[in-house]
Order: structure tokens, then sequence, then C-alpha cells
């Protein structure tokens, strides 16, 4: 018999929904069949169940802070279950120590986190069996069956559980002994707070602050516009003076000048200038084009777009969405066809079709397996949904993802840029440009009228030559203006390449395996915590650095850890890591290096701290010193569903991670007061001690609460001997 393995309880639904199945207490039992001839038995994590236990662990003189510790470097890193995830760990322990389980099948998301949470958890239940790797990237009941049926040996895997490991400890290295070190010499300084540092986090705060402050040091100049307005023989269109590389005045003294020269003067259009250009479709969806797209029309932040996804994914609609390409293989293109025909039927589709292009196999473009390294692109499944039974948001998506197909299948646009000069008087030129869209093609898929810039219209019928009179002139004011704060998706893709400004021209050339900050999978929450850390907030969509953050940007200086470069290199090694290219054990010797390097540039580069410290809210203080790590007085633990610190909320505790994460528990459960003490305990054992006083009717009885991680919810557990339980 198989134990397969997933990494949430839906996805194991989804796994045994092909097959005739039983669902037992906490499990999936799939009857003997084809595929499994003896069954199967169908279990699931809750996300990482497993953690690297804290510094304390490896030596009691951890726990407290004291610049003298550190660095820390364990000899060997070691896991324990999380105290919240316990019950559900004992429950796939004892499913792995069946004698009836001779094999196990390792089912989690198909990506290193995937790996790295079932592997950790076969680890620590101390069973040795052998194991095959379902490798799939749609949850089609289809695609599920053709899994099973081509399940690969675990040794193609192992190397992406290697990266994954070797990323955990790494970062837990620099993110342990950086705010260690940070949050202890902001405390001599006399902030009494926790700064939390992390590998990927920092440079990408770096990258924020950087903006934050050319904002802050832009000064803005005055400048002085001439606009024109032409006639040549009944044809209107206005101009912009300018000279050679000059189209602004720096004075208004200038500007009324050259108005009064032109005023009521012949013009010439001395000459014109057209420049077709040609834009292929753009590619297929990856994460993060997908979460800058969401980002821009929708407003949606990357995690909430991430979340949407996974609930498509989850649903059997898309494909896997934590894919990093931007190809399909040739398989997967040819089920295209059949696809898109199913699509045709919703209205909001319908006025694309007949499709120019049948198919796009042989379109290297979108169609390259060379480019397909663990997922191909985000794309429908042959399992299409009812668009009108999907949610708004999930609707919203699923339309974004079918348009970047359909336009796939178009022809290029092709669109004429005009550019044409006016004399006036043999010596004030004007410029005007303009752009005809000669043909239309996947622009009238994707096409807004937000993405064009404003262009004026140029009669098609002037000429070189023309001979006309300036009709009106206008003198405009303007300021000059700093530049914008990053939108959350224009962030996504600055991580995506390592902080490099680039135009969207760019975006395709750069990187052939992109060596961003983070990686597709992590980018959003890496947001998150920054936003969690009030390093930074969000208004309007638009990415804010806070005091905070940018006192810690500050303190860290030239620092290697606020490097987006230096963040990007470790990506592409772990990435080398996980193709079996280079070594995990050099990989962590140099991140201990890195790591001793990190402590004592901080210490050194403290004697000459030249900016200003000031003290923070008081409700974000909160002393390091007494070996507490987290970054508010008020956390009462881990959230069992996320893991983001839970805090009282006045009127109930509620995990800090809303709205993604809806995890509370009410300060009063059936009459009794539920105490702050009593949260703690129930995050950080999953349960708490016996409780007295909870009415049910006219019964008072006494039970303890319990997290239930199967069904996500707080339970009551009664002991065994108590006969007046509440019915």
């Amino acid at each position: 018999m198989q134990l397969i393995i997933a990494e949430k309880p839906d996805q194991g639904a989804k796994l045994a929904a092909p097959f005739k199945h039983k669902k037992q207490q906490g499990y999936i039992e799939i009857a003997p069949c084809s595929q499994f001839p003896e069954g199967a038995y169908v279990g699931w994590a809750v996300g990482h169940i497993c953690e690297l236990v804290p510094p304390e662990a490896y030596d009691p003189i951890y726990k407290r802070w004291n610049l003298g510790t550190l660095p820390i470097l364990p000899p060997k890193f070691q896991h324990k279950v999380t105290p919240s995830k316990a019950k559900q760990f004992q429950l796939l322990k004892g499913l792995l120590q069946r004698p009836n389980v001779k094999e196990i099948i390792i089912a989690s998301d198909a990506g290193r986190e995937g790996e790295y949470i079932v592997r950790i958890i076969i680890q620590l239940s101390g069973v040795k069996k052998p194991m095959k790797r379902l490798w799939i990237s749609s949850l089609t009941p289809k695609s599920v069956v053709q899994g099973f049926s081509n399940l690969m040996e675990e040794e193609q895997t192992r190397n992406l559980y290697y990266e994954a490991v070797s990323r955990s400890c790494a970062d837990w290295l620099v993110g342990m002994n950086g705010s260690r070190v940070y949050s202890l010499l902001f405390q001599r300084r006399g902030v009494r707070e926790v700064f939390s540092t992390g590998r990927v986090q920092s440079p990408t705060l770096a990258l924020i602050v950087a903006r934050e402050k050319e904002i802050q040091n832009f000064k803005s100049e005055p400048f002085w516009e001439l606009k024109a307005q032409f006639d040549m023989d009944g044809l209107n269109y206005e101009g912009t003076w300018f000279k050679g590389e000059q189209s602004r005045f720096s004075s208004a003294d200038e500007a009324e000048q050259a108005r009064v020269r032109c005023e009521n003067k012949s013009a010439t259009i001395t000459s014109i200038q057209t420049e077709r250009k040609e834009f292929q479709p753009p590619q297929l969806f990856n994460l993060s084009a997908l979460q800058a797209a969401a980002n821009q029309i929708y407003k949606y932040s990357p995690q909430q777009t991430l979340n949407i996804l996974q609930q498509l994914y989850l649903e059997g609609y898309i494909s896997y969405p934590r894919s990093d390409s931007a190809y399909v293989t040739e398989e997967e293109a040819k089920q295209f066809p059949d696809i898109l025909q199913k699509l045709s039927r919703f209205d909001s589709l319908a006025s694309y079709y007949p499709l120019p292009n049948e198919s796009i196999i042989g379109n290297k473009r979108f169609v390259n397996a060379s480019k397909v390294s663990d997922h191909y692109a985000i794309v429908p499944t042959e399992q299409v949904p009812n668009l009108m039974r999907l949610k708004e948001e999930q609707r919203r998506l699923y339309e974004l993802i079918a348009k970047r197909l359909i336009a796939a299948h178009y022809e290029k646009a092709i669109i004429n840029y005009t550019k044409l000069t006016t004399t006036v008087d043999d010596e004030d030129t004007f410029v005007t440009k303009g752009k005809q869209i000669m043909q239309e093609g996947w622009r009238k898929v994707l096409y807004r009228q937000e993405d064009d810039d404003e262009e004026t219209m140029i009669p098609p019928q002037l000429a070189e030559g023309a001979i006309g009179q300036v009709a009106s002139l206008q003198v405009k004011e303007g300021k000059t203006q700093p530049p914008k704060r990053y939108t959350e998706g224009q962030l996504i893709t600055l991580m995506k390449t390592a902080g490099k400004h680039l135009d969207n021209s760019e975006l395709e050339k750069v990187l052939e395996r992109t060596e961003g900050l983070g990686t597709e999978a992590t980018r959003a929450g890496i947001i998150s915590v920054l936003k969690d850390r009030k390093y930074i907030e969000v208004k309007k969509n638009m990415v804010y650095a806070m005091p905070k953050g940018i006192m810690l940007i500050d303190a860290l200086g030239e620092s290697v850890l606020a490097s987006a470069e230096m963040t990007a290199k470790w990506e592409q090694r772990l990435h080398e890591i996980g193709q079996g290219q280079a070594s995990p054990q050099s990989f962590m010797e140099q991140a201990k290096k890195l790591t001793h390097k990190l402590i004592q540039d901080a210490i050194d580069n403290e004697k000459s701290w030249s900016f200003d410290i000031q003290p923070l809210d008081q409700e974000e203080q909160n002393s390091p010193s007494h070996g507490k790590g987290n970054a508010h007085s008020d956390e009462l633990g881990p959230c069992p569903i996320c893991t983001k610190p839970v805090v009282d909320k006045k009127v109930m505790y509620g995990c800090t991670g809303y709205p993604n994460c809806r995890f509370t528990v009410s300060k009063k459960i059936l009459g009794k007061a539920i105490s702050s003490a009593t949260v703690k305990r129930l995050l950080a054992k999953g349960e708490t001690s016996m409780l007295k006083g909870f009415k049910k009717g006219d019964k008072v009885f006494e039970a303890a609460l319990v997290w239930n991680a199967t069904d996500s919810k707080i339970a009551f557990q009664f002991k065994a001997s108590d006969k007046d339980k509440p019915k």
C-alpha cells in the first residue's frame, strides 16, 4: 500500500478525487484500483509543520540577547515540530509507521518548498521507506491520473530539498544574527525595539528607502513651455517649441520672447519622419508578470493575487501559479485549441473569435521546452469553469490569464510613429508627435486606453513643405516632478530584476534565468513581511518607506545585507544547488563566513552612525535584551495558519496577517472569558489547560481548547472520564 502526502487538505482531496475513495478521520483512503492495486492513503500537511529550532535550543546562553554571544552558528541545524501543528504531525507519523504502507509518494506542490515540507516530516518521523515523487502542474483529474502513472524517482527531486534546506538555514543565520546585532546596537542608542533583517527583505527595503530619499531630496524647478496651434489651409494641429535637445524655457521672460517672435507668423512643415514599429504579442504569464498586471489593473496586492491564483489552482482551473516560466512545451500547446474552444462560449471573450491562428505550435515565443524547467507558464486548464459562478476577483484573474492565451494566437501589432517638425519664420521650431495603428493585432484583446501615451492627432493629409499660419500661442508653466513611488506591482518587477530599472523593451532580454531578489513563490511574502515589521506601508497602491525602515537601512549602510546584487547571486547559487550543480555544504560555509562579516561590519560601522536616531511609536517598542524576538510587546504567539504574530486586538485576539489570514480567538467563548495567557498557551502548545466555566444551555462544563489543524479551527477537548460534557 502507498501513502500519498499532500501539502494541504484541499490538495489532498483533489489528488483522491479521480479514484473511488472514502474519507477517514484526518485522511482519505483510496480503494484498490488499477492505479493503486493495494489501495492508498492520502494524508496532508498544513503548510510547514516543522521548523528550525530557536537559538536557545542549541545553548541556553542564547536565550538572552547579547553582542558577546554573536554570531550564532549551529554546528548542525535541527528541526522540530511546530507546537500548534503537533496533532497533524502525529497523524501523519501514524500513517507513515503503518506496516501495510510500503511506499511513500511525495505529492506536495511541485517546487522546492513543497519538497522541504514533506521530506522534513518524513525525516522527523524516523521512517525510512521507499519514496516516489508526484510532479504535476495542474490538479485536473486528467493531470492527476497522468501524474500517478508517471511517478518520478525521489532522487530526481532530492536536490530541490537540499536547495530548500540551504535556503532556510542560510536565512536563519542571516536573519537571526542580523536582527540581534542591529536591535542591540540600536538599543545602545536608546531605541528599544527589534529590527528584523533578512537576506531578501533587507535589500528589498533598501530599494524602497532609496526611492523615498530620492523623493525627499528632490528639488522642484519651475519651467515654461510654448504651445502653438497651426493652421495649414484648414488642417489644424498642435506643436511644442524645441531647440536641439531643449524643449523648455528656464524663465517666463524667455518663453514670452519666443511667443512674441512667433505671433501671427507664417509656418512651414520642414520635416515629417515616420517610423514603423512591430510589436509581438506579450508572452504568457509567469507569476511576477501576472502579479504586476493584476496590481496595475485591479490594484490587487501581490499576496492577494497569489491567494486568488492558489484557489483557482486548487479548483483545477489554472496551471501551477508559482511558475517562473513564460513558456509551455509542445505537449501543453496541443491542448490549447480545445481549451480555447471552451473559452469562446463566454460572452466576455466571444468577441475575440475566430482566432487568426488556430495553433501556436512552432512559435518559439510561446512554445519552447528548453525554457521550461519545473513548471510551464500560467494558463487555463482543460477544466474550464463557469465564470458566473466564480467570485469577482477569481473571474477577473481567470479572464486575464485567458486573454493572455488568446492574444498569443493573434498577429503582431503594427504602429506608425510620426514626428513632424514645423518651422516658424525660419527661426523657431516646433515638434508634433503622433501615431497611427496600421494593424491592431493582439491589441484587440489586451489593449486598454490608459496604456497609451497621449499623442496629438496628426492629419494624414499634411505633407512636407506645406505652408500655413500660427493660429494661436500659449505659454504653459510647470514644475519638475520627483520620481514616483513604486506600486506593489512595480516592486515585484524590481525584485525580479534585482533592482535593475528596466523599461518594457528590456524586460524580455534580461537574464535567461532571473537572478532576482527571492523567487516567484516568495516575493509577495517578503513585501507582506516588510508591512508587518512596519518598515513600509501601502497607501492607494503606492509603497512608502516608514521611519523604522529608513533608520534600519541607514544603519546597514554599505553592508552586503542591503545589496540587491549579492542577494541575487545567492538566489542563483541556490538554484544551482537545486539543479545539482553546486554543493549545499559549500554554500553553507559561505553563509557562515558572511554571517561573521555581517556582525563585525555592524559593530564597526555603528561607531560612525551619523543619521538621526528617533524614538519610534511607543506601541512598537519592545526590548530584545530579555530574550524576546517579537516586534510587538503584545504578540501572543505565531498564527497556526500562516505563522504571523497573533496579537490582542482589543475586541478579540487575531492574526496580524489579516485580511489574507482570518485566524481569530474570541475573548469570550460560551460565556467563559479567555485570557491572553490562555491564548499564548494555545498557540505555543496547540491546546490549553482544562478550563472551567463554559456554559451551554443549563449545562456548565469544563474543557480544554485545542487547535484542530485538519479542520483549521478551535475545538473543545474533554476529559475521557467527563460524562457531563454538553450534548
